[in-house]
């Protein structure tokens, strides 16, 4: 979902949503360790859910069914490129330097050459496309995440990346548009995109036993993935080491704790890209034995 709200509208949203945020969960309900706050973070989900099936998912789902392709490319592309200083600023703060001076490399010539970002020119002269943002920047500096916390509007993240979205906002290029006017009318086409882009992932979801553990432990695992520049780091657990840990039900892999990394080296995962969200898993057996 979009990143860009104004603070009113937010603060109300905000309020609205945490009225039913909260769900009870069943006695016998074994909570993961890096969700502390699965209550609260389920009825956020609750309302969340609803809310995208109502009006953003049937938006999305017409948006790229009448709009071209390649028209959708250029949005993309667009919005791809406001989010550069985001990159360059937090590469810097990393201390990536020849990072940082590709992605202006790359800013310069796609809002030059690309005009203002609708075409992409950078990526065929042999610069990549990176990510980042002032989260992974704390998580580089052995900042822990905290608990997983799904957010109003803004869907699921963490407390480091909370924290972590308030300088991203400030940084974003159309946060600096004087004329307000244009700045909010790119706001729905903004959204449109960023949810266009997650619709390849709507089926797995929608199949899933629980799709909120699904995409609650999809997330960590994409974020602890990059903050560690593509490998687990034992300094990036997606379980707090304070926290008691106990066992998931028999059969089930969701909220299975992750195991604390060995002292010797740990293999990268397959690919740098989102991790794949579990198969949809079965209901256990009811006189199955534990592992």
């Amino acid at each position: 979902m979009c990143h860009i709200v104004s603070p009113r509208s937010g603060v109300a949203i905000a309020a609205a949503l945490g009225l039913s945020a909260c769900v009870t969960l069943p006695p016998n309900h074994v909570r993961s360790p890096q969700d502390p706050w699965e209550s609260w973070n389920r009825g956020v989900y609750r309302v969340n859910d609803k809310l995208d099936r109502a009006v953003a998912l049937p938006v999305t789902r017409a948006y790229v069914a009448h709009v071209p392709s390649p028209i959708r490319t250029g949005v993309s592309n667009f919005f791809s490129n406001v989010t550069m200083p985001i990159v360059m600023v937090n590469d810097t703060l990393q201390g990536k330097m020849k990072a940082a001076g590709a992605d202006l490399g790359r800013f310069l010539m796609n809002s030059t050459l690309g005009v203002g970002g609708i075409f992409d020119p950078a990526t065929s002269a042999g610069l990549d496309r990176n990510y980042n943002d002032f989260g992974l920047t704390l998580g580089h500096w052995g900042a822990h995440p905290g608990p997983f916390l799904e957010l109003p509007i803004l869907g699921p993240s963490d407390v480091r990346d909370g924290l972590g979205k308030v300088p991203d906002y400030f940084l974003r290029a159309t946060y600096w548009i004087p004329n307000d006017t244009v700045s909010y009318a790119l706001w729905l086409p903004a959204a449109i995109d960023a949810r266009a882009s997650l619709l390849p992932l709507q089926p797995t979801i929608d199949q899933a036993f629980d799709p909120y553990a699904v995409i609650r432990d999809a997330y960590l695992a994409r974020r602890a993935y990059l903050v560690s520049d593509g490998k687990v780091s034992p300094s990036e657990e997606l379980i707090d080491p304070d926290a008691e840990q106990s066992p998931a039900p028999a059969g089930s892999s969701i909220g299975t704790p992750t195991p604390k990394p060995s002292k010797g080296p740990q293999a990268a995962p397959a690919a740098p890209a989102a991790p794949a969200a579990p198969a949809a898993p079965t209901p256990p057996p009811a006189e199955q034995p534990p592992p």
